[in-house]
């Protein structure tokens, strides 16, 4: 006969309680960190921005049910949307990760910190417009950077060491454990309801990762971030009703996290919280690809102006070897028909491809219109991807994390190209310099595609520069940038 277990309330799971104590107690004092999650800020809304010529996304936001009004609701950046913040922190994270363009976080998980903006912003919208409308002081942009920071960490201390898509898990768990936590502190829960908060995110059904991979590549995808951050304000404003949590969430026998969806398996973590994750985040700058592809599509860009060089093409290749690393193979590495976007920005040999034949790579590419383009299926077959065992123990190595891509092109005449190497992508921590002019002009970009040239004027005018941006009510901030 098996054994009884107690049923004596044990102590809250380490875990919950190391993360309740970071965002309470925690002062952020790394200039690079809190300049960093400024940068962060902007290139994350500009994502959104782009996002919003997309009927594929928008068709997705707006109130749950059509008219309704939210008096003091949070303001969704680039509409004239007004909402509850839970439907707000949906409408923010979708538009911030419709097209994969925000900043990256690779390690054993990989992921997407700036994804948690969406509960964070709307939470923060909020309180601040509910805060002036009862004549008190709204909260300040510096405030939102804070949680971007402590929400980055979370997130990217969990992942350094724990591979939740080893057990079929998808990684916005993450968004949604970390959004939950840096929320329920705006909100101004105590520690205890802190703690219950973050059980319940784990005590949650968590997304699968079919979503992501072949025969299953789909648009749930690019708004899987804004369900779970959505769902971080749900469950921090329920813990703050006083509703009870579930201390031992990870570490019961038989129904926890631990034994139900992580194979008995236990988080380990590498180093302590505090503004690693912010201060090393990955931009994706000059390419809306998959992470891992990023420097194959430098290196792409790169033999192409050799190949025009040389008086050649795309159709002049005979084949293309690419060495990479494990994660680029187990992710993005697909052969046969790809179906929709989704499919294909997760598709290496099609990130390549594109960039080899037009000189390119934007969001435009990865739809119908370019797709259709027989030269590319006809490229993607002549593209084979190898491991590089160095490659994949650098991209694991702390002091480098490089994502490492090397292409080798062959022609049909026999010549066989240098390899074009790129270790470090431009939005690597390494490159920080060359890319934060790059990451502005994105910004400045993505601004023209939804505002007038006035309010462009007057958006930039505040919020490029640090010490007046971080200086800014929240709600005042956001009515900058809607419509």
């Amino acid at each position: 006969m098996a054994s009884l277990i107690s049923n004596e309330r044990p102590q809250a799971d380490r875990v919950l309680t190391d993360i309740a104590d970071y965002v309470l107690h925690y002062k952020v004092e790394s200039t690079v960190a809190w300049k960093t999650a400024f940068y962060c800020f902007l290139d994350t809304l500009g994502c959104g921005f782009e996002a919003l010529t997309y009927p594929a996304c928008t068709k997705l936001l707006g109130p749950v049910v059509a008219g309704t009004m939210v008096p003091n609701g949070a303001k969704i950046p680039g509409t004239a949307y007004q909402l509850d913040p839970i439907q707000a922190a949906f409408n923010i994270g979708t538009i911030i990760r419709w097209l994969d363009f925000n900043d990256t976080w690779l390690a054993a998980e990989w992921g997407h910190p700036s994804d948690n903006l969406g509960g964070i912003l709307a939470t923060a919208d909020w309180l601040s417009r509910t805060r002036s409308a009862n004549g008190e002081k709204p909260l300040k942009a510096k405030e939102v950077l804070e949680a971007m920071v402590m929400a980055h960490e979370i997130q990217g201390i969990l992942a350094l060491e724990n591979s939740f898509n080893k057990v079929g898990l998808d990684h916005v768990i993450l968004v949604k454990v970390a959004s939950t936590a840096v929320v329920g502190k705006l909100l101004g829960l105590s520690r205890d309801e802190l703690i219950n908060a973050i059980s319940l995110a784990f005590v949650d059904g968590q997304a699968l990762r079919t979503y992501r991979h072949a025969p299953n590549t789909g648009s749930r995808k690019s708004w899987a971030a804004g369900d779970a951050t959505s769902r971080a304000v749900r469950l921090a404003l329920i813990a703050q009703t006083g509703e009870m949590g579930y201390p031992s969430v990870l570490s019961a026998p038989v129904w926890g996290f631990y034994d139900v969806s992580f194979k008995g398996q236990t988080f380990k973590f590498q180093r302590p919280y505090g503004s690693y994750v912010m201060e090393n985040v990955l931009f994706k700058i000059s390419f809306p690809a998959e992470f891992h592809a990023q420097t194959a599509v430098e290196a792409a860009m790169q033999l192409h102006e050799q190949l025009l060089a040389i008086g050649k093409t795309a159709e002049d290749i005979a084949h293309i070897y690419i060495r990479t690393h494990d994660a680029a193979i187990r992710i993005i590495d697909k052969r046969g028909p790809l179906h929709n976007p989704a499919d294909r920005d997760h598709c290496l040999q099609y990130m390549v491809a594109v960039p080899l034949i037009f000189g390119r790579l934007t969001a435009e590419d990865y739809e119908d219109q370019v797709a259709k383009d027989p030269r590319i299926d006809v490229l993607r077959n002549k593209i084979k991807c190898v491991e590089d065992l160095k490659f994949t123990e650098d991209y694991h190595n702390p002091e480098k994390r490089a994502i490492a891509n090397g292409l080798t092109v062959t022609l049909n005449d026999g010549t066989v190209l240098a390899e074009v190497l790129v270790e470090y992508p431009i939005g690597h921590p390494r490159r920080r310099e060359e890319g934060i002019p790059k990451l502005i002009e994105k910004y400045r970009i993505n601004l023209a595609r939804i505002f007038t040239e006035s309010q462009q004027k007057q958006i930039l005018n505040t919020t490029l520069d640090y010490d007046t941006f971080v200086a800014m009510d929240v709600n005042k901030l956001v009515d900058l940038m809607t419509l």
